[in-house]
């Protein structure tokens, strides 16, 4: 195999290994990252605040509105016990016992629309609750799966390395020197020769450089300096 030929298995193998970096960082980027976890938690834990808000006020509702039958009980026990002569006294009592109770009406028609209210919250939190066991349970098995592609990127990583550094092994070291220093500032180091064209930038080459090159001699292109690689 020719130089060129040997170049060009080490950039393949180099490209490779760059875009098993590429995915390796981005699964690494979103292992134990849980922000739709967190999200939906935040959604649950709202939902919940608001519920246990409805329901203390249903509470101090429902303790209101049984202290008004309480006060009604007695002002009724008391308007038919016949211990009050006073007709002014009676009629007194009379009106403060139908404000309470008009009070109270008031009061039940408020607990009624709030128990409406919670009965949509808790339903609002139990749909909550399944998305966030629902959400928790996908997070997961995705965080599994990247588990699981972390190591095979990084066993092909390992596998990559190896090849490169053993290919790499039969460059001497002056043409490594010279491929390291096009790949860093070129991107790519090796261009393939196709029809006459240089694939790096396009050119078609002249037939001294192609003459050279199918010889196996190491030839760059004139035009962008790559390596130039025949198949």
């Amino acid at each position: 195999m020719s130089v060129a030929g040997q170049l060009y298995q080490l950039q393949e193998i180099d490209l490779e290994i760059a875009e098993e970096e590429r995915k390796l960082e981005q699964v690494k980027g979103r292992l134990g990252k849980d922000d739709v976890v967190v999200a939906a938690q935040r959604k649950l834990d709202a939902a919940k605040e608001k519920l246990e808000e409805l329901r203390h006020r249903q509470r101090s509702l429902e303790w209101e509105i049984d202290d008004l039958a309480s006060k009604i009980k007695k002002g009724d026990e008391e308007l038919y016990s016949g211990r009050i002569k006073n007709p002014k006294e009676l009629t007194n009592l009379q009106h403060e016992v139908e404000l309470l109770k008009a009070k109270r009406d008031g009061l039940e028609t408020k607990d009624l629309q709030i128990m409406e209210q919670v009965e949509s919250a808790e339903a609002g939190t139990a749909a909550l609750t399944r998305e966030l066991e629902d959400t928790t349970a996908k997070w997961q098995r995705e965080q599994e799966q990247l588990r699981k592609d972390k190591a095979a990127l990084e066993s092909s990583l390992s596998k990559l390395k190896q090849q490169r550094q053993a290919l790499a092994a039969e460059v001497d070291p002056k043409t490594a020197a010279l491929y390291e220093g096009l790949r860093k500032g070129k991107g790519f180091a090796v261009a393939r020769v196709e029809q006459g064209i240089c694939r790096g930038c396009r050119i078609s080459l002249p037939s001294s450089e192609l003459q050279q090159a199918r010889s196996g001699a190491l030839v760059q292109c004139g035009s962008c300096s790559r390596i130039l690689y025949l198949p």
